[in-house]
């Protein structure tokens, strides 16, 4: 399973984060929720402060292009496969920054990738 580090979690259940988090958790994947937002989702405790989280597969973005610029070196540093950008997330100076640094990009939606059982 696909080890995925949640960038822009939420307990908000009308979120699409939280959706994907619940879904992610559903299929058998190990879920790291990151965000600014306190509480839990689906068992977890959302991380507040940044870590250096280890053996990341999947980086699934759920913050818009103005709000990344602060994790790009740290999401480098992970050297995870993949990073996703869902719908509204979508940022080509990051991307060819990832790309660059032999990461994947993938502009897609982890639910409908899930539901596709394409993830």
């Amino acid at each position: 399973m696909k080890k995925t580090l949640i960038i822009g979690a939420t307990p908000n259940k009308d979120r699409y984060a939280y959706k994907a988090a619940g879904k992610l958790a559903e299929a058998g994947h190990q879920i790291i929720p990151f965000g600014i937002k306190k509480g839990e989702v689906f068992g977890k405790t959302i991380i507040n402060e940044w870590e250096d989280f280890e053996d990341i597969h999947t980086v699934t973005m759920y913050v818009g292009a103005v709000r990344q610029d602060a994790y790009y070196d740290k999401i480098i540093s992970l050297e995870p496969k993949r990073v996703l950008f869902n719908p509204g997330t979508e940022n080509p100076d990051f991307q060819t920054k990832l790309i660059k640094a032999g990461i994947e990009v993938e502009e897609a939606c982890t639910l409908v990738l899930l539901s596709l059982k394409n993830y």
